[in-house]
Formats: C-alpha cells, sequence, structure tokens
C-alpha cells in the first residue's frame, strides 16, 4: 500500500519591532525585508509592532502609535503604553509561534513585553551599539535576557555592547539588503554627476560636513540629499550651491536615485552598528565615500570597494569625492567591487541563516 501523509505545517514565526514600522529607519528596514525574505523561503512570518497609519504591508499587528523617545541624538519612535503591551499579548496568543524573533529586545515596548513574559523560544537580534547601547542596558533585564535562546548582534561593536549589558554569547550575522530590487531599479533621469546623500538631518549623520565640503567641490556636479529632520532649516539656510533638497522620499525614488547617482557619500559621525546603506549604494551600482568609523568598517574597506574618509573632516571629504568624480576607471574598479561585496550579504543569505538557527531553537 502506497504511504500518504499530509505536508509539514510551515514553521511560524512571530517578528516584533521596537520602533514603529510606517517610519524609515535601519531596524525596520531589516524587519520588513527580512519577513519578505522568509516568506519566500515558506516560513510564516507576522510582525508586531508600532504603526502611525496603516500597516506598511500585509501580515503586519500594529500595536498603536508611537511616541518619541530621544536616544543617541535622534528620536526613536517607540510604543511603551498598556495597549501596546495588551496587543503584543494578543497577537502572541494569536499566532501561537513556534519561535520569536526580537530585534532590540530590550528596547520598550513589543520586544520588551515579549522578552519578559513570552514562553516560546526566542532568537534576539541587537543592532545598537556603542553609547545608544548602553541607554538601554537595565541591569533587571539580565535574567529575562537569560532565557533566550539563541542571540545575534549585527556586527561586532553590537556584540560587545550586548555582552558587556546582558552577558551571554552572540553570534554576529550581517543586516542584509535585497539586491534584486536595488539592481533592477530603473535610474532617476539626470544630465550631470550626482552625490546622494540619504539620512535624517541631525548632526551625527554628518549631513553639515557634506555641505562644508561640496561648498567648494569646485566640480560639475550636483548634491542630491534626501531626508529631513531637526537641521533641515538651518542647512538649507547656508545656500550652498548645487543642492537639490529632496526631503522625504518614497522607496521607488529612494531606489531609482541611488541607482543614477555617481556617488553615494555617508559622511556619519558614529553611532552607526553596521552600513546597510553603504550595501544598498554598492548594490545599485554607486561608487561608496563614507567615513572611517566602526559600522562602516565592518561593511566596506578603504579603496578595495569604498573609500573611506575620517569623519568629521570636510576636506578630506572633499578630495574623496572629487577623486571619484574625476576618476571614471577608479569609480568603476570601487563598483564592481562594492557589487560583490553586496551580493555576499544579501537578504537571501541572512533569511537562510535564520532558517536553521530558528529550526535550531525549535528543536
Amino acid at each position: 500500500m502506497k504511504a500518504t501523509g499530509r505536508a509539514a505545517a510551515p514553521l511560524r514565526v512571530l517578528m516584533a519591532s521596537p520602533y514603529s514600522l510606517t517610519r524609515v529607519g535601519g531596524v525596520q528596514g531589516q524587519v520588513l525585508g527580512l519577513t519578505r525574505a522568509l516568506r519566500g523561503l515558506g516560513v510564516d512570518v507576522r510582525v508586531v509592532g508600532p504603526c502611525d497609519g496603516p500597516p506598511p504591508a500585509p501580515g503586519i499587528m500594529s500595536v498603536g502609535p508611537s511616541v518619541g523617545w530621544e536616544s543617541n541624538g535622534s528620536i526613536a519612535p517607540i510604543a511603551t503604553d498598556q495597549q501596546a503591551a495588551r496587543r503584543t499579548i494578543d497577537a502572541l496568543r494569536d499566532l501561537e509561534p513556534d519561535v520569536i524573533h526580537l530585534h532590540e529586545p530590550a528596547v520598550p515596548g513589543p520586544a520588551l513585553t515579549l522578552t519578559i513574559g513570552a514562553e516560546v523560544p526566542i532568537v534576539s537580534t541587537h543592532h545598537i551599539s556603542g553609547a545608544v547601547g548602553r541607554e538601554w542596558a537595565l541591569p533587571a533585564l539580565r535574567l529575562p535576557m537569560s532565557r533566550i535562546a539563541a542571540r545575534v548582534a549585527v556586527s561586532e561593536s553590537a556584540r560587545l555592547t550586548a555582552e558587556d549589558a546582558y552577558g551571554g554569547e552572540y553570534r554576529v550575522l550581517w543586516n542584509g539588503i535585497d539586491v534584486e530590487r536595488a539592481q533592477h531599479a530603473c535610474p532617476w533621469p539626470t544630465d550631470r554627476p550626482a552625490v546622494l546623500f540619504v539620512g535624517r538631518h541631525e548632526q551625527r549623520k554628518g549631513l553639515g560636513v557634506l555641505l562644508d565640503a561640496w561648498q567648494g567641490i569646485g566640480r560639475d556636479a550636483e548634491l542630491w540629499v534626501v531626508g529631513a529632520g531637526p537641521q533641515t532649516e538651518e542647512l538649507r539656510a547656508r545656500g550652498v550651491a548645487d543642492v537639490a533638497w529632496l526631503g522625504r522620499v518614497d522607496d521607488d525614488e529612494r531606489d531609482r536615485r541611488l541607482a543614477a547617482a555617481t556617488v553615494f557619500c555617508a559622511p556619519a559621525l558614529g553611532g552607526e552598528s553596521f552600513g546597510v546603506v553603504l550595501l544598498e549604494g554598492m548594490a545599485a551600482g554607486a561608487a561608496i565615500v563614507a567615513s572611517d568609523i566602526d559600522g562602516y568598517r565592518n561593511v566596506a574597506t578603504h579603496d578595495r570597494d569604498a573609500l573611506l574618509v575620517a569623519p568629521g573632516d570636510p576636506d578630506a571629504l572633499r578630495e574623496a569625492l572629487r577623486a571619484l568624480l574625476d576618476d571614471p576607471a577608479r569609480r568603476a574598479r570601487l563598483v564592481a567591487a562594492g557589487r560583490a561585496r553586496a551580493e555576499a550579504l544579501s537578504m537571501r543569505a541572512l533569511a537562510e541563516t535564520y532558517r536553521a538557527l530558528y529550526a535550531e531553537v525549535r528543536r
């Protein structure tokens, strides 16, 4: 007699974001991108987190709107009220997941609620590092954090921060990018070389340093500035020439600007645990100029797949931008190496690694 049987049910994962999923941010981008990639591998993933408006994709359960929490010179959009906690527990009961995946388990909101209250095997991913990581480090969390089955850090600096705060062992995995989406974007039309900046307009992102460098660039090129923030009006008032202030743009325009940019510039002063934005520029085919900081050295190597310069030094930044605007052959060499680097750190490869980790903790 022929044996028959039903296919095994897909692995059910509840993934929690501490930050509003309707706001642009590195952690939110990882949550949404990893969710898409895992679903493509047959994993049933549901996401819980704050949303300031309709959830941005199917399978997201909003715990309510966020409030701004000052952190590391930025504003973290988190949800910490009782309603958010109740909705998080409701989502846990409704889904009955096999595994919970928490991003930033110590940040108040859904992730911390599940860290303390869930009895399902937990995987945690730690993104923050340095001084900002210590802001969330509470001694009372050492016990619930010790119950986490598998801990991941997105960089060596994030690993050291988490280890110092909570003890335990951490596996270092990269932040992934959707390589195919970046590679297939239709370039934004332009008739001049363009340098692109994407980020919140606040001191630590270094846009002021980039504007100082651009003021004396002396090249026929345009600077595209994407984003907004508390420094926007002050920086625009400088009146630097050949700067297009684009404000907040949707994902499609952002991808198209990346695909069209001659150079992608990331002049951050610090506080970056992993340079995923550099990988996005590499995948899109832009040459990279970035600050020589720990978070970016996790991704790029100077003069192999990017030019790295001292943070906060407009003269060094100007010379690096000129070097790539003036030298097509050098640009092409960096672009080719950057594409290979982005391929190696794709979101699909990351999703496959996490799927194996889920199976391990479930056993």
